[in-house]
Protein backbone atom coordinates (compact mmCIF):
# COMPACT_ATOMS: atom_id res chain seq x y z
CA UNK A 1 0.00 0.00 0.00
CA UNK A 2 1.94 2.86 -0.99
CA UNK A 3 0.05 5.99 -2.55
CA UNK A 4 -2.67 8.44 -2.17
CA UNK A 5 -6.56 8.28 -2.04
CA UNK A 6 -9.06 11.41 -3.23
CA UNK A 7 -11.32 10.96 -0.48
CA UNK A 8 -14.80 13.21 -1.02
CA UNK A 9 -14.98 14.32 3.01
CA UNK A 10 -18.44 14.51 4.36
CA UNK A 11 -19.78 17.40 6.58
CA UNK A 12 -19.40 17.23 9.99
CA UNK A 13 -16.26 15.49 10.84
CA UNK A 14 -12.38 16.48 11.02
CA UNK A 15 -9.70 15.48 8.49
CA UNK A 16 -7.94 12.77 11.19
CA UNK A 17 -11.70 11.57 11.36
CA UNK A 18 -11.09 11.11 7.65
CA UNK A 19 -7.85 9.17 8.40
CA UNK A 20 -9.31 6.95 11.22
CA UNK A 21 -12.08 5.92 9.05
CA UNK A 22 -9.24 5.13 6.20
CA UNK A 23 -7.07 3.06 8.90
CA UNK A 24 -9.48 1.02 9.75
CA UNK A 25 -11.16 -0.04 6.31
CA UNK A 26 -7.42 -0.65 4.99
CA UNK A 27 -6.15 -1.85 7.62
CA UNK A 28 -2.88 -0.08 7.57
CA UNK A 29 -1.46 2.05 10.76
CA UNK A 30 0.18 4.20 8.37
CA UNK A 31 -1.85 7.26 7.15
CA UNK A 32 -2.03 10.75 6.75
CA UNK A 33 -3.65 13.77 5.03
CA UNK A 34 -2.64 16.72 3.42
CA UNK A 35 -4.29 19.56 4.01
CA UNK A 36 -6.57 19.85 6.59
CA UNK A 37 -10.89 20.56 6.12
CA UNK A 38 -12.74 21.94 8.80
CA UNK A 39 -15.56 19.94 10.08
CA UNK A 40 -17.82 22.38 8.55
CA UNK A 41 -15.94 22.08 4.83
CA UNK A 42 -16.34 19.40 2.29
CA UNK A 43 -14.80 17.79 -0.72
CA UNK A 44 -11.47 16.68 -1.57
CA UNK A 45 -9.03 15.72 1.22
CA UNK A 46 -6.09 14.18 0.00
CA UNK A 47 -5.28 11.03 2.38
CA UNK A 48 -1.15 8.99 2.02
CA UNK A 49 -1.14 5.73 2.60
CA UNK A 50 1.76 3.68 3.27
CA UNK A 51 4.99 5.53 2.61
CA UNK A 52 3.78 7.92 0.93
CA UNK A 53 3.01 9.60 3.81
CA UNK A 54 6.13 10.75 3.27
CA UNK A 55 5.21 12.86 0.13
CA UNK A 56 2.17 14.45 2.07
CA UNK A 57 4.26 17.99 1.41
CA UNK A 58 4.85 18.12 -2.24
CA UNK A 59 1.13 17.17 -2.88
CA UNK A 60 -0.50 19.69 -0.41
CA UNK A 61 1.28 22.76 -1.65
CA UNK A 62 -0.37 22.65 -4.97
CA UNK A 63 -3.17 25.11 -6.43
CA UNK A 64 -6.96 24.66 -4.53
CA UNK A 65 -10.23 25.51 -6.21
CA UNK A 66 -12.92 26.08 -3.59
CA UNK A 67 -16.71 26.64 -4.19
CA UNK A 68 -17.52 28.59 -0.94
CA UNK A 69 -20.86 30.64 0.42
CA UNK A 70 -20.34 33.72 1.70
CA UNK A 71 -23.30 35.24 4.04
CA UNK A 72 -22.76 39.21 4.62
CA UNK A 73 -24.09 41.16 7.55
CA UNK A 74 -22.66 38.48 10.33
CA UNK A 75 -19.68 38.07 12.18
CA UNK A 76 -18.55 34.97 14.03
CA UNK A 77 -15.56 34.10 16.40
CA UNK A 78 -14.11 31.35 14.21
CA UNK A 79 -14.95 33.20 10.60
CA UNK A 80 -17.39 30.65 9.75
CA UNK A 81 -20.90 29.29 11.07
CA UNK A 82 -19.71 27.35 13.83
CA UNK A 83 -18.40 30.34 16.08
CA UNK A 84 -20.45 32.50 18.49
CA UNK A 85 -22.08 35.68 16.42
CA UNK A 86 -19.94 38.77 17.44
CA UNK A 87 -21.65 41.62 15.07
CA UNK A 88 -25.00 41.35 13.12
CA UNK A 89 -25.95 44.25 10.82
CA UNK A 90 -28.35 44.32 7.58
CA UNK A 91 -26.48 43.19 4.60
CA UNK A 92 -29.30 43.20 2.15
CA UNK A 93 -28.21 46.77 0.58
CA UNK A 94 -25.05 45.17 -0.87
CA UNK A 95 -25.84 44.41 -4.92
CA UNK A 96 -23.38 42.58 -6.99
CA UNK A 97 -21.73 45.77 -8.68
CA UNK A 98 -20.51 46.52 -4.70
CA UNK A 99 -18.87 42.93 -4.75
CA UNK A 100 -17.45 43.12 -8.07
CA UNK A 101 -15.79 46.43 -7.17
CA UNK A 102 -13.49 45.08 -4.30
CA UNK A 103 -13.15 41.94 -5.55
CA UNK A 104 -9.83 43.08 -7.43
CA UNK A 105 -8.29 43.59 -4.10
CA UNK A 106 -8.20 40.13 -3.40
CA UNK A 107 -6.64 39.16 -6.63
CA UNK A 108 -2.96 37.93 -7.04
CA UNK A 109 -0.33 38.01 -4.58
CA UNK A 110 -1.95 39.12 -1.04
CA UNK A 111 -1.25 39.66 2.29
CA UNK A 112 -3.70 37.34 4.50
CA UNK A 113 -3.87 37.32 8.26
CA UNK A 114 -5.01 34.23 9.49
CA UNK A 115 -8.15 33.68 11.78
CA UNK A 116 -7.57 33.09 15.60
CA UNK A 117 -8.75 29.90 15.17
CA UNK A 118 -6.73 28.07 13.60
CA UNK A 119 -4.38 25.42 13.58
CA UNK A 120 -0.57 27.84 12.74
CA UNK A 121 1.43 27.62 15.98
CA UNK A 122 2.55 31.29 17.59
CA UNK A 123 5.12 31.12 20.22
CA UNK A 124 4.91 27.24 20.74
CA UNK A 125 0.81 27.33 20.77
CA UNK A 126 -1.79 26.81 18.40
CA UNK A 127 -4.05 29.84 17.90
CA UNK A 128 -7.39 27.94 18.07
CA UNK A 129 -5.68 26.89 21.62
CA UNK A 130 -5.20 30.45 22.38
CA UNK A 131 -8.92 31.26 21.00
CA UNK A 132 -10.53 28.86 23.25
CA UNK A 133 -8.94 29.95 26.27
CA UNK A 134 -10.17 33.82 25.50
CA UNK A 135 -7.05 34.95 24.49
CA UNK A 136 -6.82 36.63 21.15
CA UNK A 137 -2.85 37.53 19.51
CA UNK A 138 -1.86 39.74 16.63
CA UNK A 139 -1.27 37.40 13.90
CA UNK A 140 1.31 37.61 10.93
CA UNK A 141 0.17 38.15 7.73
CA UNK A 142 1.12 35.53 5.01
CA UNK A 143 1.60 35.92 1.71
CA UNK A 144 -0.59 33.95 -0.33
CA UNK A 145 -1.80 33.81 -3.98
CA UNK A 146 -5.93 34.13 -5.02
CA UNK A 147 -5.37 33.32 -8.89
CA UNK A 148 -9.21 33.93 -9.70
CA UNK A 149 -12.56 34.32 -7.76
CA UNK A 150 -15.71 34.30 -9.51
CA UNK A 151 -18.91 34.87 -8.57
CA UNK A 152 -21.39 32.07 -8.85
CA UNK A 153 -24.68 33.18 -7.70
CA UNK A 154 -25.90 36.20 -5.00
CA UNK A 155 -28.92 36.15 -3.49
CA UNK A 156 -28.74 38.95 -0.56
CA UNK A 157 -27.02 38.11 1.72
CA UNK A 158 -25.07 35.06 0.84
CA UNK A 159 -23.26 34.97 -2.31
CA UNK A 160 -21.59 31.90 -4.33
CA UNK A 161 -17.99 32.46 -5.33
CA UNK A 162 -15.61 29.92 -7.18
CA UNK A 163 -11.67 30.63 -5.95
CA UNK A 164 -8.96 29.12 -7.15
CA UNK A 165 -5.58 30.02 -5.31
CA UNK A 166 -2.37 28.85 -3.86
CA UNK A 167 -1.94 26.46 -0.53
CA UNK A 168 -2.26 28.31 2.51
CA UNK A 169 -5.10 30.43 1.45
CA UNK A 170 -7.81 31.00 4.55
CA UNK A 171 -11.06 30.88 2.39
CA UNK A 172 -13.39 31.85 6.02
CA UNK A 173 -10.29 35.00 5.88
CA UNK A 174 -11.47 35.58 2.80
CA UNK A 175 -15.53 35.84 3.66
CA UNK A 176 -14.39 38.18 6.72
CA UNK A 177 -11.76 40.48 4.58
CA UNK A 178 -14.71 40.54 2.12
CA UNK A 179 -17.17 41.49 4.67
CA UNK A 180 -15.28 44.21 6.04
CA UNK A 181 -14.43 45.55 2.63
CA UNK A 182 -18.35 46.11 1.72
CA UNK A 183 -18.45 47.41 5.63
CA UNK A 184 -21.29 45.24 6.86
CA UNK A 185 -18.73 42.10 7.98
CA UNK A 186 -19.59 38.27 6.82
CA UNK A 187 -18.18 34.47 7.56
CA UNK A 188 -18.44 31.67 5.33
CA UNK A 189 -21.60 29.55 5.29
CA UNK A 190 -20.60 26.60 3.57
CA UNK A 191 -17.33 25.12 1.80
CA UNK A 192 -16.81 22.40 -0.73
CA UNK A 193 -13.04 22.21 -2.01
CA UNK A 194 -13.54 20.84 -5.50
CA UNK A 195 -9.70 20.12 -6.56
CA UNK A 196 -6.24 20.40 -5.03
CA UNK A 197 -3.89 20.25 -7.64
CA UNK A 198 -4.53 16.92 -10.06
CA UNK A 199 -6.77 15.79 -7.26
CA UNK A 200 -10.52 16.75 -8.65
CA UNK A 201 -14.12 16.14 -6.84
CA UNK A 202 -15.65 14.31 -9.30
CA UNK A 203 -12.91 11.85 -9.17
CA UNK A 204 -13.13 11.91 -5.48
CA UNK A 205 -14.25 8.46 -3.29
CA UNK A 206 -17.10 8.58 -0.46
CA UNK A 207 -15.81 6.61 2.85
CA UNK A 208 -19.16 4.80 2.49
CA UNK A 209 -18.16 3.84 -0.98
CA UNK A 210 -14.40 2.82 0.15
CA UNK A 211 -16.41 0.66 3.34
CA UNK A 212 -17.96 -1.58 0.98
CA UNK A 213 -15.49 -1.92 -2.35
CA UNK A 214 -14.26 -5.36 -2.67
CA UNK A 215 -10.85 -4.39 -2.78
CA UNK A 216 -10.42 -0.54 -1.37
CA UNK A 217 -6.81 -0.26 -2.70
CA UNK A 218 -8.00 -0.53 -6.25
CA UNK A 219 -9.09 3.37 -5.67
CA UNK A 220 -5.46 4.27 -4.61
CA UNK A 221 -3.20 6.56 -6.52
CA UNK A 222 -0.11 6.15 -7.12
CA UNK A 223 3.00 9.21 -6.48
CA UNK A 224 3.80 8.49 -10.28
CA UNK A 225 -0.09 9.85 -10.96
CA UNK A 226 -0.37 12.44 -8.21
CA UNK A 227 3.14 13.92 -8.75
CA UNK A 228 2.70 14.11 -12.72
CA UNK A 229 4.20 17.87 -12.69
CA UNK A 230 7.73 17.24 -11.22
CA UNK A 231 10.38 15.99 -13.42
CA UNK A 232 10.94 12.23 -13.88
CA UNK A 233 13.91 10.23 -14.01
CA UNK A 234 14.08 6.51 -14.67
CA UNK A 235 16.52 4.42 -12.95
CA UNK A 236 18.05 1.57 -13.89
CA UNK A 237 19.06 -1.14 -11.44
CA UNK A 238 22.59 0.05 -10.66
CA UNK A 239 21.11 3.85 -9.75
CA UNK A 240 18.57 2.03 -7.78
CA UNK A 241 21.12 0.14 -5.40
CA UNK A 242 23.17 3.70 -5.20
CA UNK A 243 19.93 5.41 -4.52
CA UNK A 244 18.87 2.93 -1.52
CA UNK A 245 22.35 3.13 0.20
CA UNK A 246 22.38 6.69 -0.12
CA UNK A 247 24.87 7.20 -2.69
CA UNK A 248 24.69 10.03 -5.48
CA UNK A 249 24.11 9.38 -9.45
CA UNK A 250 25.13 11.15 -12.44
CA UNK A 251 22.42 13.88 -13.91
CA UNK A 252 21.53 12.50 -17.14
CA UNK A 253 19.96 14.77 -20.02
CA UNK A 254 20.08 17.64 -17.49
CA UNK A 255 18.22 18.54 -14.63
CA UNK A 256 15.36 20.61 -15.62
CA UNK A 257 14.34 21.66 -11.87
CA UNK A 258 16.05 21.30 -8.22
CA UNK A 259 14.01 18.21 -7.17
CA UNK A 260 12.83 15.38 -9.31
CA UNK A 261 11.26 12.16 -8.55
CA UNK A 262 13.35 8.88 -9.55
CA UNK A 263 10.93 5.75 -10.64
CA UNK A 264 12.14 2.44 -11.77
CA UNK A 265 11.24 0.71 -14.90
CA UNK A 266 8.13 -0.27 -13.19
CA UNK A 267 6.87 3.13 -12.41
CA UNK A 268 7.38 2.78 -8.54
CA UNK A 269 8.70 5.85 -6.45
CA UNK A 270 12.26 4.85 -5.43
CA UNK A 271 13.67 7.85 -4.12
CA UNK A 272 13.21 12.03 -4.23
CA UNK A 273 16.20 13.45 -5.79
CA UNK A 274 18.43 16.75 -5.31
CA UNK A 275 19.92 18.25 -8.13
CA UNK A 276 23.70 19.33 -6.45
CA UNK A 277 26.06 20.41 -9.95
CA UNK A 278 25.74 17.03 -11.97
CA UNK A 279 24.61 14.51 -9.72
CA UNK A 280 21.25 13.30 -7.69
CA UNK A 281 21.60 12.58 -4.14
CA UNK A 282 18.66 10.95 -2.66
CA UNK A 283 16.74 13.20 -0.61
CA UNK A 284 14.13 10.51 0.81
CA UNK A 285 14.09 6.63 -0.26
CA UNK A 286 11.87 4.19 -0.60
CA UNK A 287 12.29 0.92 -0.10
CA UNK A 288 10.28 -1.82 -1.34
CA UNK A 289 9.42 -2.52 2.24
CA UNK A 290 7.53 0.71 2.13
CA UNK A 291 4.69 -1.03 0.17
Amino acid sequence: MFGFLNIDKPLGITSHDVVAQVRRLLHIKKVGHAGTLDPLATGVLIVAVGGATRLTDYVMHQTKQYRARVKFGIVTTTYDAEGQVTASVSAEHITPDDIQAVLPRFIGEIDQVPPMYSAIKQGGQKLYDLARAGVEVERAARHITIHDIQIIEYAPPELIIDVTCSAGTYIRSLAFDLGAALGVGAHLSGLIRTSSGRFMLDEAVTLEALAVASDATAYLISPQTALIDWQMVVLDDAAQDHLLHGRSIPVQGGAQAITAMGYNNAGRLIAILEAHGDVWKPSKVFPPTDD
